[in-house]
Protein backbone atom coordinates (compact mmCIF):
# COMPACT_ATOMS: atom_id res chain seq x y z
CA UNK A 1 0.00 0.00 0.00
CA UNK A 2 1.55 3.30 -1.05
CA UNK A 3 1.96 6.23 1.29
CA UNK A 4 0.13 9.45 0.60
CA UNK A 5 1.67 12.66 1.89
CA UNK A 6 0.40 16.17 1.99
CA UNK A 7 3.06 18.49 0.62
CA UNK A 8 4.68 20.21 3.59
CA UNK A 9 7.50 22.76 3.32
CA UNK A 10 10.67 22.39 5.33
CA UNK A 11 10.94 24.28 8.57
CA UNK A 12 14.05 26.41 7.94
CA UNK A 13 16.14 27.25 11.02
CA UNK A 14 17.05 30.92 11.41
CA UNK A 15 20.73 30.07 10.90
CA UNK A 16 19.92 28.96 7.37
CA UNK A 17 17.99 32.14 6.56
CA UNK A 18 21.05 34.37 6.94
CA UNK A 19 24.13 33.29 5.04
CA UNK A 20 26.43 35.46 7.15
CA UNK A 21 25.74 33.13 10.11
CA UNK A 22 26.89 30.06 8.19
CA UNK A 23 30.41 28.72 7.77
CA UNK A 24 32.18 30.31 4.78
CA UNK A 25 29.46 32.96 4.52
CA UNK A 26 27.01 30.49 3.03
CA UNK A 27 29.36 29.20 0.36
CA UNK A 28 29.62 25.48 -0.10
CA UNK A 29 31.59 23.93 2.76
CA UNK A 30 34.76 21.98 1.92
CA UNK A 31 34.96 18.23 2.32
CA UNK A 32 34.03 17.76 5.97
CA UNK A 33 33.19 14.08 6.40
CA UNK A 34 33.86 13.07 9.98
CA UNK A 35 36.00 15.97 11.14
CA UNK A 36 36.16 14.42 14.60
CA UNK A 37 38.40 11.76 13.05
CA UNK A 38 41.06 14.29 12.04
CA UNK A 39 43.37 13.26 14.88
CA UNK A 40 42.93 9.56 14.08
CA UNK A 41 43.51 10.11 10.36
CA UNK A 42 46.62 12.20 11.03
CA UNK A 43 48.00 9.40 13.20
CA UNK A 44 47.10 6.90 10.47
CA UNK A 45 49.04 8.92 7.90
CA UNK A 46 52.07 9.09 10.17
CA UNK A 47 51.87 5.34 10.83
CA UNK A 48 51.66 4.55 7.11
CA UNK A 49 54.66 6.80 6.43
CA UNK A 50 56.71 4.95 9.04
CA UNK A 51 55.65 1.54 7.68
CA UNK A 52 56.33 2.45 4.05
CA UNK A 53 59.72 3.92 4.95
CA UNK A 54 60.58 0.82 6.97
CA UNK A 55 59.65 -1.51 4.10
CA UNK A 56 61.67 0.45 1.55
CA UNK A 57 64.63 0.69 3.92
CA UNK A 58 64.60 -3.06 4.62
CA UNK A 59 64.39 -3.79 0.91
CA UNK A 60 67.27 -1.38 0.20
CA UNK A 61 69.59 -2.78 2.88
CA UNK A 62 68.73 -6.38 1.98
CA UNK A 63 69.47 -5.81 -1.71
CA UNK A 64 72.35 -3.35 -1.61
CA UNK A 65 73.68 -3.39 1.93
CA UNK A 66 75.06 -0.02 3.03
CA UNK A 67 76.73 0.71 -0.30
CA UNK A 68 75.24 3.28 -2.65
CA UNK A 69 74.53 1.93 -6.13
CA UNK A 70 73.21 3.59 -9.25
CA UNK A 71 70.24 2.58 -11.37
CA UNK A 72 71.32 0.72 -14.50
CA UNK A 73 71.86 3.14 -17.37
CA UNK A 74 71.43 6.22 -15.17
CA UNK A 75 73.58 8.19 -12.79
CA UNK A 76 70.84 8.26 -10.14
CA UNK A 77 71.60 6.41 -6.93
CA UNK A 78 69.13 3.95 -5.44
CA UNK A 79 68.98 6.13 -2.34
CA UNK A 80 67.11 8.74 -4.37
CA UNK A 81 64.95 6.02 -5.92
CA UNK A 82 64.05 4.77 -2.43
CA UNK A 83 63.15 8.29 -1.30
CA UNK A 84 61.05 8.87 -4.40
CA UNK A 85 59.33 5.51 -3.90
CA UNK A 86 58.31 6.46 -0.34
CA UNK A 87 56.90 9.79 -1.52
CA UNK A 88 55.07 8.18 -4.46
CA UNK A 89 53.67 5.43 -2.23
CA UNK A 90 52.22 7.87 0.28
CA UNK A 91 50.85 10.03 -2.54
CA UNK A 92 49.22 6.99 -4.15
CA UNK A 93 47.49 6.11 -0.87
CA UNK A 94 46.07 9.63 -0.75
CA UNK A 95 44.92 9.44 -4.37
CA UNK A 96 43.14 6.16 -3.61
CA UNK A 97 41.36 7.89 -0.67
CA UNK A 98 42.90 5.58 1.90
CA UNK A 99 42.34 8.33 4.50
CA UNK A 100 38.69 9.07 3.75
CA UNK A 101 36.88 9.35 7.07
CA UNK A 102 33.74 7.87 5.53
CA UNK A 103 35.33 4.46 4.90
CA UNK A 104 37.78 3.95 7.77
CA UNK A 105 36.94 1.39 10.42
CA UNK A 106 34.31 -0.60 8.53
CA UNK A 107 34.10 -2.93 5.55
CA UNK A 108 36.69 -4.25 3.14
CA UNK A 109 36.77 -1.01 1.14
CA UNK A 110 39.46 0.40 3.44
CA UNK A 111 41.76 -2.56 2.84
CA UNK A 112 41.02 -2.45 -0.88
CA UNK A 113 42.09 1.20 -1.04
CA UNK A 114 45.39 0.42 0.68
CA UNK A 115 46.05 -2.54 -1.61
CA UNK A 116 45.19 -0.57 -4.74
CA UNK A 117 47.35 2.37 -3.64
CA UNK A 118 50.31 0.04 -3.19
CA UNK A 119 49.71 -1.80 -6.45
CA UNK A 120 49.37 1.36 -8.53
CA UNK A 121 52.70 2.85 -7.46
CA UNK A 122 54.60 -0.29 -8.42
CA UNK A 123 52.60 -0.68 -11.64
CA UNK A 124 53.65 2.84 -12.62
CA UNK A 125 57.26 2.00 -11.68
CA UNK A 126 57.15 -1.07 -13.96
CA UNK A 127 55.65 0.95 -16.82
CA UNK A 128 58.32 3.65 -16.50
CA UNK A 129 61.06 1.04 -16.44
CA UNK A 130 59.71 -0.60 -19.59
CA UNK A 131 59.02 2.65 -21.44
CA UNK A 132 62.44 4.20 -20.80
CA UNK A 133 64.43 0.95 -20.71
CA UNK A 134 65.46 1.48 -17.07
CA UNK A 135 66.81 -1.62 -15.34
CA UNK A 136 65.54 -1.44 -11.77
CA UNK A 137 66.96 -4.01 -9.39
CA UNK A 138 64.30 -6.72 -9.29
CA UNK A 139 65.22 -7.91 -5.80
CA UNK A 140 64.67 -4.42 -4.41
CA UNK A 141 61.23 -4.06 -6.03
CA UNK A 142 60.09 -7.63 -5.34
CA UNK A 143 60.84 -7.24 -1.64
CA UNK A 144 59.60 -3.67 -1.10
CA UNK A 145 56.13 -4.20 -2.63
CA UNK A 146 54.89 -7.27 -0.72
CA UNK A 147 56.60 -6.26 2.52
CA UNK A 148 55.23 -2.72 2.43
CA UNK A 149 51.74 -3.86 1.46
CA UNK A 150 51.69 -6.44 4.26
CA UNK A 151 52.89 -3.87 6.81
CA UNK A 152 50.29 -1.34 5.68
CA UNK A 153 47.44 -3.84 5.87
CA UNK A 154 48.60 -5.05 9.29
CA UNK A 155 48.93 -1.48 10.55
CA UNK A 156 45.49 -0.63 9.24
CA UNK A 157 44.05 -3.71 10.96
CA UNK A 158 45.58 -2.68 14.29
CA UNK A 159 44.32 0.90 13.92
CA UNK A 160 40.84 -0.39 13.10
CA UNK A 161 40.78 -2.54 16.24
CA UNK A 162 41.40 0.58 18.32
CA UNK A 163 38.81 2.63 16.42
CA UNK A 164 36.15 -0.09 16.59
CA UNK A 165 36.65 -0.43 20.35
CA UNK A 166 36.07 3.32 20.73
CA UNK A 167 32.97 3.22 18.54
CA UNK A 168 31.45 0.31 20.44
CA UNK A 169 31.74 2.43 23.58
CA UNK A 170 29.91 5.29 21.83
CA UNK A 171 32.93 7.43 20.93
CA UNK A 172 34.20 8.70 17.57
CA UNK A 173 30.86 8.12 15.85
CA UNK A 174 28.55 10.25 13.71
CA UNK A 175 25.43 11.60 15.37
CA UNK A 176 22.63 10.67 12.98
CA UNK A 177 18.98 11.60 12.39
CA UNK A 178 16.95 9.27 10.17
CA UNK A 179 14.15 10.35 7.84
CA UNK A 180 11.46 8.06 6.37
CA UNK A 181 8.41 6.02 7.25
CA UNK A 182 8.32 3.92 10.40
CA UNK A 183 9.04 0.57 8.72
CA UNK A 184 12.04 1.78 6.73
CA UNK A 185 13.44 3.74 9.67
CA UNK A 186 13.18 0.61 11.82
CA UNK A 187 15.13 -1.31 9.16
CA UNK A 188 17.83 1.36 9.06
CA UNK A 189 18.09 1.38 12.85
CA UNK A 190 18.56 -2.39 12.86
CA UNK A 191 21.19 -2.27 10.12
CA UNK A 192 23.22 0.45 11.85
CA UNK A 193 23.02 -1.32 15.21
CA UNK A 194 24.37 -4.49 13.63
CA UNK A 195 27.44 -2.56 12.48
CA UNK A 196 28.64 -0.34 15.36
CA UNK A 197 32.09 -0.28 13.76
CA UNK A 198 30.64 1.79 10.90
CA UNK A 199 30.43 4.72 13.31
CA UNK A 200 26.77 5.80 13.14
CA UNK A 201 25.02 6.69 16.40
CA UNK A 202 21.29 7.20 15.80
CA UNK A 203 19.87 10.00 17.95
CA UNK A 204 16.35 10.05 16.60
CA UNK A 205 14.10 10.03 13.57
CA UNK A 206 11.75 12.35 11.73
CA UNK A 207 8.72 10.26 10.80
CA UNK A 208 5.25 11.24 9.59
CA UNK A 209 3.41 7.99 10.36
CA UNK A 210 4.57 7.33 13.93
CA UNK A 211 5.13 9.02 17.26
CA UNK A 212 6.92 8.17 20.48
CA UNK A 213 9.58 5.66 19.40
CA UNK A 214 10.51 3.56 16.37
CA UNK A 215 12.72 0.53 17.06
CA UNK A 216 13.83 2.14 20.33
CA UNK A 217 14.72 5.45 18.66
CA UNK A 218 12.76 8.57 19.67
CA UNK A 219 10.62 10.23 17.01
CA UNK A 220 11.69 13.89 17.02
CA UNK A 221 8.96 15.17 14.74
CA UNK A 222 7.59 14.99 11.19
CA UNK A 223 9.85 14.78 8.16
CA UNK A 224 9.39 18.48 7.46
CA UNK A 225 11.17 19.28 10.75
CA UNK A 226 14.37 17.45 9.82
CA UNK A 227 16.46 20.62 9.34
CA UNK A 228 15.28 22.13 12.59
CA UNK A 229 15.93 18.92 14.54
CA UNK A 230 19.33 18.45 12.90
CA UNK A 231 20.42 21.86 14.18
CA UNK A 232 18.86 21.37 17.62
CA UNK A 233 20.67 18.07 18.19
CA UNK A 234 23.97 19.08 16.55
CA UNK A 235 24.00 16.04 14.30
CA UNK A 236 26.72 15.08 11.84
CA UNK A 237 24.58 13.16 9.36
CA UNK A 238 21.01 13.25 8.05
CA UNK A 239 20.17 9.81 6.61
CA UNK A 240 17.15 9.74 4.29
CA UNK A 241 15.52 6.42 3.42
CA UNK A 242 13.90 5.67 0.07
CA UNK A 243 10.49 5.83 1.75
CA UNK A 244 10.81 9.48 2.80
CA UNK A 245 7.97 11.68 1.57
CA UNK A 246 10.33 14.49 0.60
CA UNK A 247 10.14 13.71 -3.10
CA UNK A 248 12.75 14.68 -5.66
CA UNK A 249 12.37 18.40 -5.07
CA UNK A 250 12.40 18.10 -1.29
CA UNK A 251 15.52 15.93 -1.27
CA UNK A 252 17.31 18.36 -3.57
CA UNK A 253 16.35 21.30 -1.37
CA UNK A 254 17.52 19.43 1.71
CA UNK A 255 20.89 18.85 0.06
CA UNK A 256 21.16 22.55 -0.82
CA UNK A 257 20.30 23.56 2.72
CA UNK A 258 22.93 21.26 4.22
CA UNK A 259 25.79 21.91 1.81
CA UNK A 260 26.95 25.07 3.63
CA UNK A 261 26.86 23.34 7.02
CA UNK A 262 28.91 20.67 8.76
CA UNK A 263 26.09 18.14 8.28
CA UNK A 264 26.43 15.38 5.69
CA UNK A 265 23.49 14.02 3.71
CA UNK A 266 23.27 10.24 3.25
CA UNK A 267 20.61 8.58 1.10
CA UNK A 268 19.75 4.94 1.82
CA UNK A 269 18.35 3.24 -1.33
CA UNK A 270 15.38 0.94 -1.07
CA UNK A 271 17.35 -2.09 -2.23
CA UNK A 272 18.97 -3.79 0.75
CA UNK A 273 21.73 -6.34 1.31
CA UNK A 274 23.48 -5.72 -2.00
CA UNK A 275 27.26 -5.30 -1.84
CA UNK A 276 29.07 -2.44 -3.55
CA UNK A 277 30.71 -4.47 -6.37
CA UNK A 278 27.26 -5.37 -7.71
CA UNK A 279 26.07 -1.76 -7.76
CA UNK A 280 26.83 0.66 -10.61
CA UNK A 281 25.47 4.21 -10.61
CA UNK A 282 24.87 5.67 -14.07
CA UNK A 283 23.56 9.24 -14.43
CA UNK A 284 21.06 9.80 -17.24
CA UNK A 285 20.03 13.42 -17.81
CA UNK A 286 20.73 14.24 -14.17
CA UNK A 287 18.82 11.17 -12.93
CA UNK A 288 21.11 8.71 -11.08
CA UNK A 289 20.12 5.19 -12.13
CA UNK A 290 21.36 2.35 -9.93
CA UNK A 291 22.24 -0.77 -11.89
CA UNK A 292 22.32 -3.95 -9.82
CA UNK A 293 24.16 -6.87 -11.41
CA UNK A 294 22.63 -10.31 -11.01
CA UNK A 295 24.51 -12.62 -8.63
CA UNK A 296 26.74 -15.17 -10.34
CA UNK A 297 26.60 -18.78 -9.24
CA UNK A 298 28.80 -20.23 -12.03
CA UNK A 299 31.86 -19.12 -13.94
CA UNK A 300 35.65 -18.93 -13.56
CA UNK A 301 35.51 -17.38 -10.09
CA UNK A 302 33.39 -20.25 -8.77
CA UNK A 303 35.76 -22.80 -10.34
CA UNK A 304 38.66 -20.99 -8.69
CA UNK A 305 36.81 -21.04 -5.36
CA UNK A 306 36.29 -24.81 -5.61
CA UNK A 307 39.95 -25.43 -6.44
CA UNK A 308 41.18 -23.16 -3.66
CA UNK A 309 38.75 -24.75 -1.19
CA UNK A 310 40.19 -28.21 -1.78
CA UNK A 311 43.81 -27.11 -1.78
CA UNK A 312 43.31 -25.12 1.44
CA UNK A 313 41.36 -28.00 3.06
CA UNK A 314 44.20 -30.40 2.24
CA UNK A 315 46.79 -28.01 3.67
CA UNK A 316 44.79 -27.42 6.87
CA UNK A 317 44.21 -31.17 7.29
CA UNK A 318 47.95 -31.85 7.10
CA UNK A 319 48.73 -28.93 9.42
CA UNK A 320 46.14 -29.82 12.06
CA UNK A 321 46.53 -33.56 11.75
CA UNK A 322 48.06 -33.93 15.26
CA UNK A 323 45.24 -31.84 16.77
CA UNK A 324 42.59 -33.95 15.05
CA UNK A 325 44.29 -37.13 16.27
CA UNK A 326 44.35 -35.82 19.85
CA UNK A 327 40.64 -34.92 19.69
CA UNK A 328 39.79 -38.36 18.26
CA UNK A 329 41.64 -40.08 21.11
CA UNK A 330 39.92 -37.92 23.74
CA UNK A 331 36.46 -38.69 22.31
CA UNK A 332 37.22 -42.42 22.16
CA UNK A 333 38.68 -42.63 25.66
CA UNK A 334 35.78 -40.82 27.33
CA UNK A 335 33.04 -43.38 26.62
CA UNK A 336 34.57 -45.87 24.12
CA UNK A 337 31.99 -44.83 21.52
CA UNK A 338 32.53 -43.93 17.86
CA UNK A 339 34.79 -40.95 17.18
CA UNK A 340 32.87 -39.48 14.27
CA UNK A 341 29.25 -38.42 14.10
CA UNK A 342 27.56 -38.50 10.71
CA UNK A 343 24.45 -36.48 10.04
CA UNK A 344 22.43 -35.94 6.89
CA UNK A 345 22.59 -32.34 5.71
CA UNK A 346 21.27 -30.57 2.62
CA UNK A 347 23.84 -29.13 0.26
CA UNK A 348 23.95 -27.24 -3.02
CA UNK A 349 20.79 -27.52 -5.15
CA UNK A 350 19.07 -29.52 -2.40
CA UNK A 351 21.34 -32.56 -2.67
CA UNK A 352 21.77 -34.48 0.59
CA UNK A 353 25.15 -35.55 1.95
CA UNK A 354 26.62 -36.98 5.15
CA UNK A 355 28.37 -34.29 7.15
CA UNK A 356 31.17 -35.39 9.47
CA UNK A 357 31.87 -34.05 12.96
CA UNK A 358 33.71 -35.29 16.00
CA UNK A 359 31.07 -36.77 18.27
CA UNK A 360 30.35 -34.34 21.10
CA UNK A 361 27.21 -35.95 22.59
CA UNK A 362 26.29 -39.16 24.34
CA UNK A 363 25.56 -42.23 22.21
CA UNK A 364 21.75 -42.01 22.48
CA UNK A 365 21.59 -38.25 21.81
CA UNK A 366 19.13 -38.54 18.92
CA UNK A 367 16.73 -40.72 20.93
CA UNK A 368 16.71 -38.18 23.78
CA UNK A 369 15.99 -35.22 21.50
CA UNK A 370 12.21 -35.61 21.70
CA UNK A 371 12.33 -35.26 25.50
CA UNK A 372 14.14 -31.91 25.21
CA UNK A 373 11.88 -30.25 22.63
CA UNK A 374 10.16 -28.14 25.28
CA UNK A 375 13.55 -26.73 26.33
CA UNK A 376 14.52 -25.60 22.85
CA UNK A 377 16.27 -22.21 22.88
CA UNK A 378 16.90 -22.09 19.16
CA UNK A 379 15.22 -19.73 16.72
CA UNK A 380 13.02 -20.82 13.82
CA UNK A 381 13.46 -24.50 12.92
CA UNK A 382 16.81 -24.74 14.76
CA UNK A 383 17.19 -26.76 17.96
CA UNK A 384 19.67 -25.25 20.41
CA UNK A 385 20.25 -25.53 24.15
CA UNK A 386 22.98 -23.58 25.90
CA UNK A 387 23.28 -26.31 28.54
CA UNK A 388 22.32 -29.42 26.59
CA UNK A 389 22.54 -32.42 28.98
CA UNK A 390 23.49 -34.70 26.09
CA UNK A 391 26.86 -32.98 25.56
CA UNK A 392 29.84 -34.86 27.01
CA UNK A 393 32.72 -33.21 28.88
CA UNK A 394 35.06 -33.60 25.94
CA UNK A 395 32.23 -32.48 23.67
CA UNK A 396 31.75 -29.24 25.58
CA UNK A 397 35.43 -28.41 25.17
CA UNK A 398 35.70 -29.18 21.47
CA UNK A 399 32.44 -27.32 20.77
CA UNK A 400 33.75 -24.30 22.62
CA UNK A 401 36.68 -24.03 20.21
CA UNK A 402 34.86 -25.49 17.15
CA UNK A 403 37.24 -28.47 17.09
CA UNK A 404 34.26 -30.77 16.54
CA UNK A 405 33.87 -29.30 13.05
CA UNK A 406 37.37 -30.19 11.79
CA UNK A 407 36.25 -33.47 10.13
CA UNK A 408 34.17 -31.33 7.77
CA UNK A 409 37.45 -30.75 5.95
CA UNK A 410 36.76 -34.20 4.46
CA UNK A 411 33.43 -32.90 3.14
CA UNK A 412 35.29 -30.00 1.54
CA UNK A 413 37.78 -32.38 -0.09
CA UNK A 414 34.86 -34.42 -1.44
CA UNK A 415 33.28 -31.31 -2.95
CA UNK A 416 30.18 -31.43 -0.73
CA UNK A 417 31.02 -28.31 1.27
CA UNK A 418 33.09 -25.16 0.97
CA UNK A 419 35.37 -23.53 3.51
CA UNK A 420 33.06 -20.48 3.49
CA UNK A 421 29.36 -20.52 2.75
CA UNK A 422 25.86 -20.67 4.27
CA UNK A 423 25.26 -22.87 7.28
CA UNK A 424 24.59 -26.52 6.22
CA UNK A 425 20.92 -27.16 7.14
CA UNK A 426 19.16 -30.30 8.30
CA UNK A 427 16.41 -31.80 6.07
CA UNK A 428 13.74 -30.93 8.66
CA UNK A 429 14.92 -27.32 8.64
CA UNK A 430 14.72 -27.14 4.84
CA UNK A 431 11.18 -28.53 4.99
CA UNK A 432 10.18 -25.41 6.95
CA UNK A 433 11.97 -22.93 4.68
CA UNK A 434 10.06 -20.02 3.24
CA UNK A 435 10.35 -19.61 -0.53
CA UNK A 436 13.05 -16.95 -0.32
CA UNK A 437 15.10 -18.98 2.15
CA UNK A 438 15.68 -21.71 -0.45
CA UNK A 439 18.21 -19.38 -2.10
CA UNK A 440 20.65 -20.50 0.59
CA UNK A 441 20.90 -23.77 -1.36
CA UNK A 442 22.20 -22.14 -4.56
CA UNK A 443 25.80 -22.52 -3.34
CA UNK A 444 27.69 -25.10 -1.31
CA UNK A 445 27.32 -24.83 2.46
CA UNK A 446 30.40 -23.78 4.39
CA UNK A 447 32.41 -24.77 7.43
CA UNK A 448 32.23 -21.11 8.38
CA UNK A 449 30.36 -18.08 7.14
CA UNK A 450 28.87 -14.76 8.12
CA UNK A 451 26.67 -16.61 10.63
CA UNK A 452 29.82 -17.98 12.31
CA UNK A 453 31.45 -14.58 12.84
CA UNK A 454 28.24 -12.75 13.78
CA UNK A 455 27.05 -14.60 16.87
CA UNK A 456 26.45 -18.23 15.84
CA UNK A 457 23.92 -19.71 18.28
CA UNK A 458 23.02 -16.26 19.64
CA UNK A 459 21.60 -15.13 16.29
CA UNK A 460 17.88 -14.97 15.64
CA UNK A 461 16.57 -17.15 12.82
CA UNK A 462 15.73 -14.15 10.63
CA UNK A 463 19.18 -12.67 11.14
CA UNK A 464 20.91 -15.97 10.33
CA UNK A 465 18.88 -16.26 7.12
CA UNK A 466 19.64 -12.66 6.19
CA UNK A 467 23.39 -13.19 6.61
CA UNK A 468 23.36 -16.38 4.55
CA UNK A 469 21.36 -14.77 1.75
CA UNK A 470 23.71 -11.77 1.76
CA UNK A 471 26.65 -14.12 1.28
CA UNK A 472 24.91 -16.06 -1.51
CA UNK A 473 24.06 -12.84 -3.37
CA UNK A 474 27.37 -11.01 -2.85
CA UNK A 475 30.12 -13.62 -2.73
CA UNK A 476 33.61 -12.54 -3.72
CA UNK A 477 37.14 -13.76 -2.86
CA UNK A 478 37.88 -10.79 -0.58
CA UNK A 479 34.74 -11.52 1.45
CA UNK A 480 35.87 -15.14 1.85
CA UNK A 481 39.30 -14.06 3.10
CA UNK A 482 37.73 -11.61 5.56
CA UNK A 483 35.37 -14.29 6.92
CA UNK A 484 38.17 -16.84 7.38
CA UNK A 485 40.34 -14.25 9.13
CA UNK A 486 37.53 -13.26 11.50
CA UNK A 487 36.60 -16.90 12.09
CA UNK A 488 40.03 -17.53 13.61
CA UNK A 489 39.43 -14.64 16.03
CA UNK A 490 35.89 -15.77 16.88
CA UNK A 491 36.99 -19.35 17.64
CA UNK A 492 39.37 -18.19 20.38
CA UNK A 493 36.99 -15.53 21.66
CA UNK A 494 35.43 -15.91 25.11
CA UNK A 495 32.07 -14.73 23.77
CA UNK A 496 31.61 -16.45 20.42
CA UNK A 497 28.08 -17.79 20.86
CA UNK A 498 29.25 -21.40 20.46
CA UNK A 499 27.49 -24.11 22.48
Amino acid sequence: MSRVFEARPFVIPDALRHSENLPNGGRKAPHRARRYLSGYLSTLKALDLVLVTSAVLVAYVTRFGLDEQSVGGLSIGYGYVALGLVVAWVLSLNIQRAYDGRTVGHGVQEYRQVFQGSTWVFAVLAILGFAFQIEFARGFVLLAYPLGTLLLLTGRWGARRWLVARRKSGELSDRVILVGDADHVAGLVGALRRAPDAGYQVLGACVDDASGEVAGVPVLGPESDVLLKAFEHHVDVVAVSSSAGLGTTGLRQLGWALEATDIDLVVAPGIMDVAGPRVLTRPVQGLPLIHVEAPRFVGPERVLKNVMDRLAALAVTLLLGPVMLAVALAVKIEDRGPVLFRQERVGQDGRSFSMFKFRSMVLDAEERLADLTASNEGAGPLFKMQHDPRVTKVGAFIRRYSLDELPQLLNVLRGEMSLVGPRPPLPREVAEYAEDTHRRLLVRPGMTGLWQISGRSDLSWDEAVRLDLYYVENWNPILDLMIMWRTARVVVSTDSGAY
